[in-house]
Formats: structure tokens, C-alpha cells, sequence
């Protein structure tokens, strides 16, 4: 699997942010296995298990697959090669599926379900946790109060989507960011709009 390879991959990592993300995945996975919230399509997958795999670590990826708000039929996100039409949903596993197996991925563990329905059986401790689910603020900070106590001390918390500007974007990813910050996280590393936190 070549970093190049992934920027094909359909998603919303630009490549500078995605490439942050491989390397911090490289870096994290020497504390304890990475656990992503929202795969949409595996690309942001993709760069964790490039990253994770140089330390034989697996790499845990949630998603109910069926989008996000903005992915449904009318929405700004809206894509016909992710909607099915006999379920009349979106459906984003089977795109998943293809691409983890096209770069041979042996290290995801894709988790199909909700993610705090996830957390509340989750016992091991994590190295990485990355945020990228839902960006209402009720999903985000549900995912931030269900997978942030599992993170290792000296782990990290990586958040996507991180707008101060209300009018570039989204606040949900930006609340959680000021929020852990405001606990025992601080900043190791910002790339445009993802920013990689440890704990303390």
C-alpha cells in the first residue's frame, strides 16, 4: 500500500492532513492498537493501518455505515455511488469493504454499529483515538465522553474538522478539541484542520 495510492480513495482527507495522520498513527501505535470513529470509505483508515502496521498494531474502525447527516439523499454530501437504492440508504460498507481488501489492509478491524453502543463493552486501552463521526454536537461530544477515558496516558486524541470560524464549518469538532484541551490533552501537532492531542 503507497501513500500516493490512498489520495484515490474516495473521502475528505486531503492528503497533507492524511499524511499527518499516518504519521501520527506511526507514532501512537507504540503505546497500544488505534481506534477510528467514522470510516465512510477507509480512506482515513487506510493511512492509520499504513501507519499502525510499521508496529504490527491493529487499527479498530467504527461506523454504522449508513452516513452521516450531510451524506443522506438531498444533502450537501449526497453521492449516488454510496446510496442504495434498494434499501433506499446510504450504505457505505461495501465500498469499505473493496478498498481495504484492494490495499490489502490486514491490520483494520472494521466494527459495524453505533460507537457509543461500542464504548460501553470497551475494556482495552487504546494508543490513538480518532475522532471523525457524526459533527452534530450531541454525536461528537457523545464520542468524545465514550472513547476519551480509554485512551493510554501519553496516547493521543485526534480530531477532524476543526473550524474556529463558524462560517467555514461545522463547531461540534472544535467544541471537543477546546474541551479536551481544557482537561489533561494538550496540542502536539495541527494540520489545517485535523490537530493531534496528548494525554497527560
Amino acid at each position: 500500500m503507497n501513500l500516493k495510492d490512498i489520495e484515490n480513495v474516495k473521502g475528505f482527507m486531503p492528503k497533507n492532513e492524511g499524511d499527518a495522520l499516518f504519521e501520527w498513527a506511526k507514532k501512537f501505535s507504540r503505546v497500544g492498537p488505534i481506534l477510528e470513529i467514522g470510516s465512510y470509505c477507509g480512506k482515513s483508515a487506510l493511512y492509520i493501518s499504513k501507519g499502525a502496521s510499521i508496529y504490527n498494531e491493529l487499527v479498530y474502525s467504527i461506523d454504522h455505515h449508513s452516513g452521516s447527516e450531510e451524506h443522506q439523499l438531498n444533502e450537501e454530501y449526497y453521492d449516488k455511488e454510496i446510496y442504495d437504492h434498494s434499501r433506499e440508504r446510504v450504505n457505505t460498507l461495501p465500498l469499505f469493504i473493496k478498498n481495504v481488501n484492494e490495499y490489502g489492509a490486514k491490520n483494520i478491524v472494521p466494527i459495524i454499529s453505533e460507537s457509543s453502543k461500542v464504548a460501553e463493552n470497551w475494556s482495552s486501552k487504546l494508543g490513538m483515538v480518532f475522532i471523525d463521526g457524526g459533527h452534530s454536537i450531541e454525536s461528537a461530544l457523545s464520542d468524545y465522553i465514550s472513547w476519551e477515558p480509554k485512551i493510554l496516558i501519553g496516547g493521543s486524541l485526534v480530531i477532524h474538522d476543526i473550524f474556529e470560524n463558524p462560517d467555514e464549518g461545522g463547531q461540534a469538532p472544535y467544541e471537543i478539541y477546546k474541551k479536551a484541551l481544557k482537561n489533561n490533552y494538550e496540542l502536539y501537532e495541527r494540520v489545517d484542520t485535523i490537530a493531534c492531542l496528548i494525554k497527560n
